[in-house]
């Protein structure tokens, strides 16, 4: 058996101020899981911190690319480091974020080690890149772009080894039903299922379906990102974009669970959780339930809270 190791990449530098002169929240995620107890829930390993640069977005402006990108480079490196050295280690990694463009930090330690797919549970694609939108700035909503190889070439081919994940390889859940990106996926091979796609095909069905077509022998394994916001914002409102139309909770583990008990799957992050748009506490303990209900084996009963 695995061991679960606990890693946290508390990086907020994805993402836009929520207000001037103001920094994201979300780079409290991991300490809000490891309050809920969620290392020893899991009967994990603890993995530490991979400790990022400071927020400074500077003189940047609209139109000058991806900001804090020098920091969001160097930080990947970093974290990468920290995921190698797990997965070699035949650990099963759980890292904390941040926002969504630490997910690069997984995708650049597996292009090291291999081809290794991605498996993105996020309520929006996270796909905008310069072939499609004139707002690039925010990592954290570009990432899965950044990933395939699309966008600025600091950000997509460090160490020169980008892409560092194929199209082909890449599998996305959770998209809202009206998410404009649909059909560039369609026309890219870019596998995906919407809300109303998962429910309607069934989310345990749909993630065993992905999982075997991830099991191959082209493929070393494949890594699982996790975004918060793939959920209705009536349970889960603390995330930047608490757009309407998400995944329930007993939905979303219901697609998790096969996705993580795969021999192959070598690594969850789990990103975007705010504390400071959670007062009383409860996104942040449904989230925390979730994450061990997920990774509990068997599962026992989840009941929405």
């Amino acid at each position: 058996m695995r061991n679960i190791v606990l890693v946290d990449a508390p990086s907020n530098l994805g993402l836009r101020p929520p207000a001037p002169g103001t920094v994201p929240g979300c780079h409290k995620l991991a300490g809000a899981m490891r309050e809920r107890g969620v290392l020893r829930r899991l009967g994990a390993v603890e993995g530490g911190v991979v400790v990022p640069p400071r927020y400074d977005l500077g003189d940047w402006r609209e139109g000058d690319g991806v900001f804090n990108a020098e920091a969001i480079a160097a930080y990947t490196a970093k974290l990468a480091d920290r995921v190698e050295q797990h997965v070699r280690a035949g650990d099963f990694l759980v890292v904390l974020g941040g926002d969504c463009s630490i997910q690069l930090g997984a995708a650049l330690a597996l292009r090291r080690l291999g081809r290794y797919g991605i498996v993105s549970v996020d309520g929006s694609a996270d796909f905008r890149h310069p072939g499609n939108s004139d707002r690039i700035g925010a990592a954290g909503g570009e990432e899965l772009a950044l990933a395939t190889g699309r966008g600025q070439r600091d950000l997509t081919d460090i160490e020169g080894l980008g892409p560092y994940v194929r199209d082909e390889d890449v599998r996305v859940f959770g998209m809202r039903d009206e998410d404009e990106d649909r059909a560039e996926f369609t026309a890219l091979g870019i596998s995906h299922a919407t809300v109303g796609e998962i429910r309607e095909r069934g989310a345990d069905d749909l993630a065993r379906a992905a999982v075997r077509t991830l099991e191959v022998p082209e493929l070393d394994g494949y890594w699982v990102h996790l975004d918060a916001d793939v959920l209705d914002p009536t349970v889960m409102p603390a995330v930047d974009s608490p757009d309407p139309g998400g995944l329930h909770p007993e939905e979303l583990l219901a697609l998790l669970r096969p996705l993580l008990e795969s021999s192959r799957c070598v690594g969850l992050n789990l990103t975007i959780y705010d504390p400071d748009l959670d007062p009383e506490g409860t996104a942040g303990d449904l989230l925390a339930d979730l994450l061990v209900a997920a990774l509990e084996s068997p599962a026992p009963p989840f009941a929405q809270t």
